[in-house]
């Protein structure tokens, strides 16, 4: 640990005068087991979840057909390759302490981090603007949100992603600019995480204003209901539909703050100050918190999206019909072989 002092304040960040051994902060066999624990917990379910959803998504002619839920499968599959490649590049570092044999390789993981958990934020924004769009311009709706602008969005998105999260690896590393390190990710200029800091609180002060417009059309709806419940018809039907899809998308957004907060908060800590060892600790920690968010997005979509559950209610029944017959056919085939010796 001595040498990580001595260069605590280096600029430079080669392998010779800053050792990745200096990022690894789990210092007992206990913290190791509880990091991996979490992160094969939290990231198997998440890929089992969030693989669920893309089945019952596309699986289904009509609601693979809604822009909506469009967003919500760019949602689910970049929260499956977060945990992917999070999970096995996190505990390969931090728990078996295997380091890369490049800057390069090291960068390219750490960009695909940053491009899946960009991605799922900005497929959540989508998601608001959908909410948004729909409940504020419901007549427009139809017109405005079509299939086709739904893939160009998130064709733009994910190129987007793709190139700010390369960045570091394209040359904004202060192994290039010969700049100040981050404290928290080896190699990573302190400016360049700065400024994805700054993209997320963006992100996310845009989720929660779409959400907060969202929020108050849904109770101006519970309120209009409740005048006109005599009424009934088509236009309370989309009412109600619209605010679940609100009180839905409002309770991911909660979740996502609660688990991201503590991550940023450190971040940004990170950039005006400097982390100590039990700082970094409580990070390494805390960012298991975002594969907990990638896991729990799927079950409040099941929870909440009635065409999402009655899919997963019709393709539960169809496996339970495959299983019957399949454990119907030996039975049968047994009692014609019986016959068959009988006879």
């Amino acid at each position: 640990m001595d040498i990580c002092k001595v260069q605590e304040n280096t600029s430079q960040c080669s392998t010779d005068t800053m050792p990745l051994e200096c990022f690894m902060v789990l210092s007992t066999q206990a913290q190791k087991i509880s990091i991996a624990t979490l992160c094969c917990l939290f990231g198997t379910l998440c890929i089992l979840e969030n693989s669920l959803v893309l089945y019952l998504i596309f699986s289904s002619p009509t609601i693979r057909k809604k822009p909506s839920y469009l967003f919500i499968s760019s949602l689910a599959l970049a929260d499956i390759l977060a945990s992917i490649i999070f999970v096995t590049s996190f505990v390969n570092f931090h728990v078996f302490n295997k380091t890369d044999s490049s800057k390069e390789l090291f960068l390219l993981k750490l960009g695909g981090v940053n491009t899946s958990f960009t991605a799922s934020l900005s497929s959540l924004l989508l998601t608001a603007l959908d909410r948004y769009i729909s409940i504020s311009r419901p007549s427009e709706y139809k017109s405005l949100v079509t299939r086709r602008r739904a893939w160009v969005a998130l064709g733009v998105l994910w190129v987007t992603c793709v190139t700010i999260s390369s960045l570091p690896l394209l040359g904004w590393n202060c192994c290039t600019l010969n700049s100040a390190c981050s404290d928290l990710f080896p190699f990573v200029d302190k400016n360049y995480l700065s400024s994805w800091i700054f993209l997320v609180m963006v992100l996310l002060a845009s989720i929660v204003c779409a959400y907060a417009h969202v929020l108050h059309r849904a109770r101006q709806h519970v309120a209009y209901m409740g005048k006109h419940q005599a009424q009934g018809g088509k236009q309370n039907a989309r009412m109600r539909m619209d605010v679940m899809l609100a009180k839905t998308l409002v309770m991911v957004l909660t979740v996502l703050m609660v688990c991201w907060s503590p991550v940023l908060l450190l971040m940004v800590y990170s950039i005006f100050g400097k982390l100590n060892d039990p700082l970094r600790k409580v990070f390494a920690f805390c960012s298991t918190l975002c594969l907990l968010n990638s896991m729990v997005n799927p079950i409040i979509y099941a929870l909440r999206s009635k065409e999402l559950y009655s899919s997963l209610r019709m393709a539960l029944s169809q496996f339970r019909r495959q299983l019957r017959a399949t454990e119907d056919s030996p039975d049968a085939e047994s009692t014609h072989k019986s016959s068959a010796i009988e006879t």
